[in-house]
């Protein structure tokens, strides 16, 4: 899942705008202000997901990240498979040097994700009961620990849910139970103290079922006293737009004391896009940031890449893609001024 697509641009600064070169030539200058600029000015703290590997090889693409957000979420770099892909045996390479990178630039790490169904290594469905619980107890202890006083919020449970309600099936549900979830909590808060706690959903924007489901967990999980400090809603949303109620939603999230985030940001198109779908997806965009300035609990705004070059979305759903804010040569699409102006506003 979420495998690289290939492509290679150069750039540089020019009085703080990016002038990038490609293969097309220089394009026009990102214009406006930074969106970490304008999101500072709203409280609100914007920011990406990113791929050590093009970080690290493509200079347009790493100039880009420092100069447009506040905070970078490793898109894979802190999953489990490439965390811990033997078991006792942690390779932290290549998500320090996202860390390096975004420290360097005077931004904020999110960690994603320490507990999740998906991107395990095969040795951890092999394990009985006791021998998941102590895996589960030494990864999020060493992890956190590594990472402590660098990486200030976790996703410490991801995608929890079915669309239907119920917990979904995992290594984790099979061998632990429900009490997984606030068993892994627990552990998060002994490993690092400082760090906020969020639970991460996809599809529960909207009030549904599992919305519902999800709200209702939380609130049992702060009732029984475990240390849960935000609710992070993925908003991979499509041209269907923002879900009726995804404000209202948040809201009752917020009266239980909780931080929102909106964490992995993208809008998916049928490729190749029309005009009229672009301007569309612009639309869409602009909801995303208006909502999450609608509720005063909703402190950031990551978008699930920024380049159409470098994007989950054709690499997972089969004929969509053009998801995100610019295109492959790193050019400003519609959507790009359209959050630019919802910031403003």
């Amino acid at each position: 899942m979420r495998r690289l697509a290939v492509g290679a641009v150069f750039a540089v600064v020019v009085i703080g705008a990016l002038l990038v070169i490609g293969q097309g030539g220089p394009a026009e200058p990102l214009p406006g202000q930074p969106l970490r600029a304008l999101g500072n000015a709203k409280g609100i703290v914007v920011g990406t997901a990113v791929r050590e590997d093009q970080q690290r090889k493509n200079r347009a693409y790493r100039e880009l990240i420092a100069a447009q957000f506040q905070s970078v979420t490793p898109e894979n770099e802190m999953k489990w498979y490439l965390l811990q892909p033997e078991q006792g045996r942690f390779t932290f390479e290549a998500a320090d040097r996202v860390v390096k990178e975004a420290l360097d630039a005077g931004q904020t790490v999110r960690g994603h994700s320490l507990v999740f169904h998906g991107q395990l290594p095969l040795w951890v469905g092999k394990l009985g009961r006791r021998e998941l619980e102590g895996a589960m107890r030494a990864h999020i202890a060493e992890v956190m620990r590594h990472y402590a006083g660098r990486v200030g919020v976790w996703d410490v449970v991801n995608e929890a849910l079915l669309d239907d309600g119920g917990l979904r099936p995992s290594p984790f549900l099979k061998r632990l139970g429900s009490g997984y979830i606030g068993e892994a909590f627990g552990l998060a808060r002994k490993a690092d103290p400082k760090a906020k706690l969020y639970i991460n959903e996809i599809g529960a924007e909207g009030i549904n079922a599992k919305s519902n489901r999800l709200y209702r967990l939380v609130r049992d999980l702060k009732s029984q006293g475990a240390p849960i400090d935000g609710v992070g809603f993925q908003t991979h949303f499509n041209l269907g737009g923002v879900p009726d109620g995804f404000v209202d939603n948040m809201r009752r999230f917020e009266a239980l004391g909780l931080e929102i985030a909106l964490t992995e940001a993208d809008v998916g198109l049928p490729v190749p896009p029309t005009t009229e779908q672009l301007e569309a997806q612009s639309q869409v965009y602009a909801r995303i940031v208006e909502s999450c300035l609608a509720v005063k609990a909703c402190k950031s705004l990551t978008f699930w890449g920024f380049t159409d070059g470098r994007s989950w979305i054709p690499e997972t759903q089969p004929g969509m893609g053009a998801a995100t804010l610019l295109d492959e040569q790193l050019r400003p699409k519609p959507a790009f001024a359209a959050v630019q102006r919802a910031l403003s506003g």
